[in-house]
């Protein structure tokens, strides 16, 4: 018999404002303990020394985390040129260096091979998982493997400012499986002096943005004085750019019995994921085939349908 997880069934979105020198997965537990939540889990991970956004989802709210982590994000970055590093940031030893340093016009006309549809190696030190291991173990080990290129698309890059002849900052938007790391390792190798990740810090990712986050410390000072509930995020806000139908208690039951039903929608919409609400509140999500419903991901906190 598995063991059953004690806590609180609360489910909704935690927005936290990441500082340097902390894990992914240590925010995630310090939220969870913060809210006595069930379960929790984070919609794509920042690297312990880069700051910025960390979406957390408490409960069934983990139920939608795909459609976060499939999203665009965008991140603010500042390259130091001159050195590559074994890491691809400031944490690691250095392999190569370089006295050359490039131009702003170089800079600019090197990021356009850097934006569109690219392939892109992860860094050795990723969570990307090799033969069932994650490669920064592999790494760590001094295991000798390598990394295949993967597609990403860059959606935009651009040079902000020159900060002095070693250090240049700049905003990237991309989908899913980009790493800021590699594009500053590959764009040190293009313009011919090497470089590495001085700092990265996540902007938004899909929905969310840094406008509702909060730092670990602040959410342990409304934990202290009983204003957590001023840290939700309700778990519908991650649903925003899918198609809402509201549904009745009639439906409700269906729903939670994982039926299929009629919701006398248009049938202009084949196939389209939908989810459907009750009272406002996310059932369950689904697919819409000619005016019918078919849950595929039942949301098991249901309202009261009385």
């Amino acid at each position: 018999m598995s063991r059953r997880r004690s806590g609180e069934n609360i489910s909704c979105w935690v927005l936290v404002d990441k500082h340097a020198g902390i894990s992914s997965s240590a925010v995630v537990n310090k939220v969870r303990w913060l809210f006595n939540a069930k379960k929790a889990g984070h919609a794509g991970t920042l690297d312990p020394e880069a700051t910025g956004l960390l979406a957390i989802a408490l409960g069934e709210a983990t139920k939608t985390i795909p459609y976060i982590t499939d999203s665009l994000k965008a991140y603010s970055f500042v390259i130091k040129f001159g050195a590559e590093t074994t890491t691809d940031d400031c944490e690691g030893e250095i392999t190569i260096t370089s006295e050359t340093r490039p131009e702003n016009e170089k800079i600019i006309t090197s990021l356009k091979k850097f934006i569109g549809k690219i392939e892109q190696v992860p860094p050795q030190f990723s969570a990307i998982k090799i033969d069932g291991q994650r490669a920064y173990n592999l790494a760590r080990a001094n295991t000798d493997f390598t990394i295949t290129s993967r597609p990403i698309e860059v959606e935009r890059l651009n040079f902000i400012s020159r900060i002095d002849k070693d250090h240049a900052s700049f905003e990237m938007t991309c989908g899913k499986g980009g790493y800021v790391r590699s594009i500053c390792r590959d764009l040190g190798r293009d313009l011919g002096c090497y470089g590495h990740t001085r700092s990265i810090r996540r902007l938004w990712s899909g929905l969310f943005n840094l406008e509702n986050a909060h730092t670990v410390e602040e959410l342990t000072f409304l934990k202290n004085n009983n204003n957590l509930d001023q840290a939700i995020t309700p778990l519908e806000a991650s649903l925003r750019n899918i198609k809402e139908i509201p549904i009745n208690a009639l439906d409700l039951e269906r729903v939670k019995n994982g039926n299929h039903f009629s919701v006398g929608v248009s049938t202009n919409f084949l196939e389209e994921m939908v989810w459907v609400s009750y009272n406002r509140k996310a059932i369950a999500l689904g697919n819409c085939t000619n005016g019918t419903f078919y849950p595929f991901k039942v949301l098991v906190n249901y309202p009261n349908s009385k």
